[in-house]
């Protein structure tokens, strides 16, 4: 690795570093998870186009704690750099739960904002998004509204700053903090509900096409202790059409 990019690798390293430490002095409960994601992004015009992104979740087994998630949006590009974007999400379990679990559909409204960046001459991106949030329980649809900030930046391997990333290996970190805005109470009672950092290997395989294989640690804050950790391994495709 040349120089800027130790820095780079050091620099993201550290902030995840620094966050999952602080979390892991609360944190007990410790689970394991596999998950299969699909990003696609279509461009209609210069302004217009959608998103969508496909992810099925699952415990070690893939047979337990499993489920769909299925998130299509519309999408305003303002600018080379800034993205508006709004749509729904619904989460489908699809295996059999106890008697006593309270995870079953959600219905999600969301609007995001992405702004598209560099750090030390590597691709970053920021999304801020807003969700409203249905969650179907076995006595009742509660409602909840949920804000989320991500980051998440591109470190190629052996391609030089100074030219675009069209083909070949990379890095990618990125982490996501999630806040509990109205009604934490049907939740986990708390503004913080939870955090995801995350780092992948990965190869761009044209200029539209991606594929990583990663592992994500995923922090989740509970009403009532222990709070948890998932350990998740991760592939990812990504497409931009």
């Amino acid at each position: 690795m040349d120089l800027p990019l130790q820095h780079a690798v050091r620099k993201w390293g550290l902030i995840v570093i620094f966050i999952q430490l602080s979390l892991y002095a609360q944190a007990q409960d410790h689970t394991f998870n596999s998950w299969f994601a699909w990003f696609n992004n279509v461009k209609f015009s210069e302004r217009w186009g959608m998103n969508n992104d496909i992810q099925f979740r699952a415990g070690k087994d893939w047979n337990s704690s499993s489920l769909l998630l299925i998130r299509p949006g519309v999408n305003y590009y303002i600018n080379e750099r800034h993205t508006a974007s709004m749509g729904y999400a619904t989460t489908l379990v699809t295996n059999e739960l106890s008697d006593n679990s309270r995870r079953l559909t959600e219905h999600r409204i969301w609007q995001q904002y992405i702004i598209s960046d560099k750090l030390l001459g590597f691709s970053v991106q920021h999304r801020f998004r807003l969700e409203q949030r249905f969650l179907k329980r076995p006595d009742e649809t509660a409602f909840a509204q949920r804000a989320r900030y991500f980051i998440r930046g591109i470190i190629p391997v052996n391609s030089p700053l100074e030219k675009k990333f069209d083909r070949g290996l990379f890095i990618s970190l990125q982490n996501e903090l999630f806040f509990n805005i109205q009604n934490k109470n049907t939740l986990n009672g708390r503004f913080f509900d939870q955090n995801r950092a995350y780092l992948s290997f990965g190869y761009r395989l044209s200029p539209r096409f991606d594929l990583e294989a990663g592992y994500m640690n995923q922090f989740l804050l509970r009403n009532t202790a222990p709070n948890a950790f998932v350990h998740i391994g991760q592939i990812g495709f990504y497409s931009r059409l």
